[in-house]
């Protein structure tokens, strides 16, 4: 069975899209035993959090540079009518 050994935290973007399609794949062509099977399974979920998180994560930084680029007001300046 192949593996990257690598740790879910060090595998590049590409690295963990490209692990979780080899993963989908096998586990589409049935050809694993079953503890292959969750073994793998598990891999992808925690490959598919992680994606998921580094996502929103870059979501979050263009959101915020773009907020720059605007010129929009700051979250301390935004509310200072509540203080």
């Amino acid at each position: 069975m192949e593996e990257t050994g690598k740790p879910i935290e060090e595998l590049t973007f590409r690295e963990a899209m490209a692990e979780l399609d080899r993963i989908v794949n096998l586990l589409e062509g049935n050809t694993l035993e079953l503890e292959d099977s969750l073994s793998q399974y598990e891999r992808g979920v925690a490959l598919l959090a992680s994606l998921q998180k580094r996502l929103t994560d870059a979501e979050q930084k263009v959101e915020v540079l773009m907020g720059e680029l605007s010129g929009e007001k700051d979250d301390a300046e935004r509310d200072s009518t509540l203080s």
